[in-house]
Order: C-alpha cells, then structure tokens, then sequence
C-alpha cells in the first residue's frame, strides 16, 4: 500500500504546506509537474495529472485529495476507487459557506464520494453530520504552518499592551477595525496588511498602521504579546458571513499567530476558541470591548504560561504534527 496525493499549484498556503509535509512523510505525488502561467496549459495539466491515476494507483493505495479540487473531485474519487483505492479528503474550505455555489446538501452529496473525511474541527464535523454526511470523519484540530523561523514574544513587564492583527485591512471587509478605536483602552493595536483606507485613520489614537510584512518576517520581527483573530463589521461579534464561517472554520491566521509564538484573542463563538482555552495558547471573548478587563486579569507570571505554551504548539505546526495525526486516525477508519 501507498499514500498518493496530487500536488497542484495553488498559490495556497495552507495547501502548499501539507503538500511539503506529504513528502516529507514519503507520500507519492502522481500530478505530473507544470510551471506555466497560461490558464490553458494548467487546465490540461490537471485534467492529465487526474487521469493518470488509471494507471498509478494501486489496490490499496490511499489518495490524500485536498478539497476543494476543482471540477475534478469526484472523477479523481471515482478512478481511485475503480482500481481498488481509498480516498482520504482534508478539507480546506467549504464552497457552501465561501463562495455558496454549492447548497450545504449539493456539497455533502459531492464530499460522500470520499471514504473518510479530515474537517477543521468539531464544530465542522458537527455541521456535516447535521446536514446528512454519513462517511467517518476525523478532526484535524488546527492547521500546521510551515516557515523557516521562529517568533519571539516580549516578556511583559509595566509596559502597556500590545496586540497585533495582519491580514487585509480594506473596510469592506474589516470594517470593525474602522469602529475599534475609541474603544482600546489598557492596550494598544499594531497592525499589518494591505488595502489600508486611510481617509479614515486620521484620527486614531490607539491603533498604528505599521504596513506589509512578509509573513516570514513577521513570525521573526513583529512585536505584539497576542495576536487578534477578528472579522465582519463588528467589535460586538464577529458578524456577517465571515463571521458564521468561524463558527465551523479554522482560520490559517491562528496558525500564523502560533506559529510566531504568540498567544492569541478570539471570539467566543469560532470554533477554534475551544482550542486555544484547552492549550491555554489565549482567550476568547464575545465582544472586542471585552479586551481591556481581560488583560487587566493576566499576571506576567500566567502570560508566560501562555508564551510557552504557544511556543509548543508553534514547534507542533513546524513540524506538521497536526495534519500528521489526523491522517493516521483516517487510515484507521479505512
């Protein structure tokens, strides 16, 4: 028996990452490989690199398919079961919740052709099995990251403090950072991306644009004690779409937070925050307002707890951990 996958040039992070682990872990790739920008020539690739697997998969093989794959999931589970394989699907993210052009049962009808299921989290797994998924599922618990440096966290002494937030800026998006302000007290906001408005930052006091960093750069260089895990238009809750995705997502951004050695602050309702209160990695709150009082409630002695105890799970998402087990309990289920 072998462990095959499909190794498909993304421009995903996340995909890219368990890509490396996979190898590293001495699965097979059986994608054949291309470069090329034109739309035309990777089409073709993909549809060949798929086909291919007529001929090498193998009675017993197991195919780790990373979904969604486009317009070719179910051809790549129905050859793979045709010569006598199984499938193992991790999910990366859910058409039926991101860009819902799929209905949540046209998607459980699609993801059925798999013969095991890697979901985000419990929450994740609760939804399917709500919604009629009846294949076994294993949780993956968090996604790993990948990146060739180590965060360092500042000790907390008398100094105010200090939280950061990377992603896109854009008020469309993140238009509860455009409310946030005049409601940090006690500490103060630092934060990194692009798409900044900045028509209307003229007046802020309490949050610093500090620009774009390179995310390798930012595990090694950024200075925050937690990093925020926050979307929609809301410092209440995390509102809107985004906000009912983290209900059932994980969000790469806790990786990245981790990743660089810091704990982190979410909302009480994302599935994640389960998580990061049973590693002790953060807290979770309900509304952004709830900040202050929280971090009024840490000693120095209980946030270098926490320090060290992202910097566990920072080593963990180094060194795949987390993808790693939950493959094994998939193979279990086959």
């Amino acid at each position: 028996m072998s462990n095959l996958y499909l190794k498909i040039p993304s421009g995903n992070k996340a995909k890219e990452d368990i890509d490396v682990i996979m190898e590293k872990e001495g699965f097979v790739n059986v994608a054949c490989s291309f470069s090329s920008h034109n739309a035309v020539a990777r089409f073709f690739s993909k549809l060949i690199s798929v086909l291919l697997l007529i001929v090498r998969v193998k009675r017993g093989d197991v195919v780790l398919v990373q979904y969604p794959f486009k317009k070719y999931y179910e051809l790549v589970c129905n050859l793979t079961h045709m010569k006598g394989g199984k499938v193992v699907t991790l999910i990366h993210d859910l058409g039926s919740f991101r860009r819902k052009k799929l209905t949540v049962s046209q998607e459980n009808i699609r993801l059925s052709h798999t013969d095991v299921l890697i979901a985000h989290n419990e929450a994740m797994q609760e939804f399917l099995v709500k919604n009629g998924f009846v294949k076994p599922i294993v949780t993956l618990g968090i996604f790993d990251y990948l990146a060739p440096t180590f965060g360092r966290t500042p000790s907390k002494g008398d100094e105010e403090w200090q939280v950061v937030y990377a992603g896109g800026l854009a008020k469309r998006k993140n238009t509860f950072l455009y409310l946030l302000d005049e409601h940090i007290h006690g500490w103060h906001l630092n934060i990194h991306g692009k798409g900044l408005d900045e028509e209307y930052t003229h007046d802020w006091k309490n949050i610093t644009p500090c620009g774009f960093i390179a995310s390798d750069d930012f595990i090694k260089e950024s200075i925050g004690h937690f990093g925020l895990v926050w979307d929609g238009s809301s410092i209440d809750e995390c509102a809107g779409d985004w906000g009912v995705y983290l209900k059932v997502n994980n969000p790469h951004k806790t990786s990245f937070y981790l990743r660089s050695c810091k704990p982190v602050i979410m909302w009480k309702q994302a599935a994640l925050a389960p998580f990061v209160i049973r590693e002790g990695v953060g807290f979770a709150v309900e509304s952004l307002k709830e900040i202050e009082a929280c971090l009024k409630s840490i000693t120095p002695q209980q946030y270098s707890e926490m320090c060290d105890k992202a910097k566990v799970i920072s080593k963990r998402l180094e060194e795949g951990y987390y993808f790693k087990a939950s493959f094994r309990k998939a193979l279990e289920l086959l």
